[in-house]
């Protein structure tokens, strides 16, 4: 499903260069449960927005679902973003003056989906994650919880292969954690391929793989290990 050949990601001002990702090969088959974890400056994020498409690499070569990702257009990026790619952020990334109905049916506007459809389709992601009733209320109006439901039924809302989750519980309590991670692995044993960059070791503890990234090299790859409960 994703593969990285030597991957090399720097950043460049007038005063510095600094060399964030330094020759990452990394495989993800469809279906894997990956979690990607580091301290602040690992490179983590700067790997999610490749893997993304939302940030380009320098050298390398990056396959997603056979097709090589580079020199793409912001047209071909967005395509397959749209096609291949599902997205959950630590800020929940809502529109705050649309309702959750609304901001789970946006990506289907971008895929000239009719409006009557794509909130059919939005209420049915909804349900599945609880919040019918909530379909009306704005963002403000909602929990934590309840936005990161509401996130990750925009992300899915597409059909995607993959979901990349940047922090997913990183502004919830405990408990709502517990209950996001459920929602997640649910999604994941549907078939999604599912890539979580957490700074937890729990969230990381329910996904069946840990990349550890250190000073934008895979310092350790531990697959495969057994599910366990956060």
């Amino acid at each position: 499903m994703i593969k990285l050949r030597n991957i090399n990601k720097s950043y460049r001002t007038e005063a510095i260069s600094l060399h964030v990702l330094k020759g990452i090969d990394l495989d993800i088959r469809q279906g894997e449960y990956v979690s990607i974890m580091g301290v602040s400056g690992s490179g983590k994020s700067t790997l999610l927005n490749i893997l993304g498409i939302l940030d380009t690499y320098d050298t390398g070569e990056y396959r997603l679902n056979g097709t090589l990702i580079k020199d793409l257009s912001e047209k071909q990026a967005a395509h397959y973003r749209n096609e291949l790619i599902g997205f959950v952020f630590q800020s929940f990334n809502l529109i705050n003056f649309k309702n959750a109905l609304e901001n789970v049916a946006l990506p289907l506007y971008y895929k000239d989906i009719g409006r009557k459809k794509r909130n059919a389709m939005a209420m049915e992601a909804l349900d599945k994650m609880g919040l019918k009733d909530w379909a009306h209320h704005l963002p403000s109006e909602l929990s934590g919880g309840q936005k990161q439901r509401v996130a990750i039924a925009r992300a899915m809302i597409s059909n995607p292969k993959v979901i990349l989750a940047d922090e997913p519980t990183g502004a919830l309590d405990s408990k709502t954690t517990v209950e996001m991670m459920g929602v997640l692995t649910d999604l994941n044993r549907q078939g999604i391929t599912m890539i979580i960059v957490t700074h937890e070791s729990s969230v990381a503890s329910v996904t069946n793989r840990v990349i550890h990234l250190r000073d934008g090299i895979i310092e350790k790859d531990e697959p495969f290990v057994q599910e366990q409960k956060i």
